[in-house]
């Protein structure tokens, strides 16, 4: 594919690190606007080109950076309109708890392959050894003069790390009206307790969740397996992904046939970023999952997606690094879990495109972590119409500290498509410009680009909001 020359227009400085941005109609209006969730617990709303407050949530959302020099990879990580918000109100949120911070699972993990016992860790003691409670929450809009209202809560989820929460993480499907969540394996890396690839875990998993049916709970239980979950909440999910590492959400693309192509990005270990795509899937019910562990019985593989996490990274078998001393150029990969990659040749969906943070193709770039899977519909940008766009957060091959773009198209052969890349024609300043978060209007017309200056959360007010326009 061939490169793309696209310019940035921009709408919004000085913000805190965006990592939801999304467009809706608010109740009692008829302009679509766009909305910008902030990772510290803000959400504003463009109106006539200035910035206002919607909502303000950060005293309830965790102290960040505390653990790691101010990165952290907690905070709000989901918003998503209700499609009937115009006349309902309704709209959901994903955020880290404040005074949820516990002394975490482990102090650290590195999988060593002489080791079995190494392989094969189990969380243990789980209500005093882990690190956060992320929750899911409903809220309503009522009117222009009064601040929206948290209505009830959905889940509690309990994290046994702080990192690979997920970002951008609700999402209505487009194809049933369904609220998703898509969640990460838990975090650390290698996913010390494979998390991902156990049924009855819901980190690694993405879920759909019928709200029309959820039911009004008070005091909803901390949980960080489905049989934990009420029955009655049980009843209302479904699981359509498991093997996932860690994912900036999912995104939608209605076919001419009136079907819809789902697609998904993961984020590497050491080696690989990668975007998946999938048409049909057979999602398992939450009931059935529990009912098969409590019997000791297998559900049935052969209807849910497989990302692979942790066999596969992406395209590869999952990887050790380990450097070789007598030449820097040079590292030995080392395969840990050679049989958990074994098993899961017959059940792993291949990735759509592949991208490699050691990067030897030419016309490529060397990336560090994919951060939005958008699709584009629009015609301004016409070499790009019916594409899927994503983003990484940094590109390493390259010195002008910045984020990249690049886009593919589906394939329905499911081999490994080739991507390329979208230059800017602007001049960012001689700081790091992270590209973290993207969004699109509600018919996928317009694209936007939100961008951070510093890897720190705690280095505030450096984000600004782009669209991504023609030359």
């Amino acid at each position: 594919m061939k490169n793309i020359r696209v310019n940035l227009r921009p709408i919004v400085n000085y913000i805190n690190l965006p990592t939801v941005l999304k467009t809706a109609v608010v109740p009692g209006e008829s302009i679509e606007r766009l909305f910008i969730a902030t990772q510290v617990g803000e959400v504003f709303i463009i109106k006539e080109g200035m910035l206002e407050k919607f909502l303000d949530i950060s005293s309830q959302v965790i102290n960040l950076g505390s653990l790691n020099s101010g990165y952290d990879e907690r905070g709000l990580l989901g918003l998503a309109f209700h499609p009937y918000f115009s006349s309902n109100g309704l709209f959901y949120l994903h955020y880290t708890l404040a005074g949820s911070q516990g002394s975490g699972a482990l102090n650290s993990y590195l999988p060593n392959p002489c080791d079995i016992k190494s392989l094969n860790l189990t969380w243990i003691n789980r209500e005093t050894q882990f690190d956060h409670i992320d929750t899911v929450e409903e809220w309503i809009y009522v009117d222009n003069n009064k601040q929206p209202q948290k209505r009830r809560t959905l889940l509690n989820l309990r994290r046994p790390f702080a990192n690979h929460n997920g970002v951008n993480s609700l999402n209505f499907s487009r194809e049933n009206k369904k609220l998703v969540l898509t969640t990460g394996d838990g975090g650390s890396g290698y996913d010390p307790f494979n998390l991902a690839q156990n049924d009855i875990e819901i980190p690694g998993k993405i879920i759909e969740i019928d709200i029309d049916k959820y039911p009004f709970i008070d005091n909803i239980s901390v949980v960080s397996r489905f049989n934990e979950l009420a029955i009655s909440i049980q009843e209302c999910l479904t699981v359509i992904t498991k093997g996932v590492r860690n994912i900036p959400g999912i995104s939608y693309q209605e076919t001419y046939n009136n079907q819809f192509i789902k697609y998904v990005g993961s984020v590497g270990q050491d080696l690989v970023e990668s975007v998946y795509s999938f048409i049909d899937y057979k999602p398992v019910s939450v009931t059935s999952i529990v009912q098969g562990y409590l019997n000791n019985t297998k559900i049935d593989q052969n209807g849910i997606i497989n990302l692979g996490w942790r066999g596969w990274e992406g395209s590869l078998p999952t990887l050790i690094i380990k450097s070789c001393s007598s030449n820097q150029n040079l590292d030995e990969k080392i395969l840990p879990f050679y049989s958990e990659t074994i098993d899961l040749l017959k059940y792993r969906l291949a990735p759509l495109i592949a991208y490699y943070h050691q990067e030897q193709r030419p016309d490529k770039f060397a990336g560090q972590a994919l951060t939005a899977v958008k699709v584009y519909m629009g015609t301004q940008i016409p070499e790009l119409t019916g594409s899927v766009i994503f983003s990484d957060w940094l590109r390493k091959d390259d010195d002008k500290n910045q984020g990249m773009l690049a886009y593919t198209r589906f394939r329905s052969d499911c081999k490994l498509n080739d991507y390329g890349i979208i230059e800017t024609n602007n001049s960012f300043s001689s700081k790091p410009n992270y590209y973290v978060s993207m969004g699109t209007t509600l018919d996928q017309s317009r694209i936007f680009l939100g961008v951070y200056g510093s890897a720190n959360v705690t280095d505030y007010n450096q984000g600004a909001i782009y669209e991504i326009i023609p030359i």
